[in-house]
């Protein structure tokens, strides 16, 4: 039971980094995300709720 309880660590560890090379490897390029808050990006709203309408 003790041998089960310190190999699950492991597995874990070693699942995560195996998906994580796997991820790499089938991305074939560097993907280009939109930043997760687009303050200061100088485009003022011209309608909807942002626009002060």
């Amino acid at each position: 039971m003790n041998l089960l309880r310190s190999l699950i660590p492991t597995i874990l560890a070693l699942t995560i980094l195996g998906l994580a090379w796997l991820d790499f490897e089938r991305t074939a390029q560097v993907r280009v995300e939109p930043p997760l808050i687009a303050l200061g990006s100088g485009k003022l709203a011209s309608g909807g709720h942002c626009s002060g309408r």
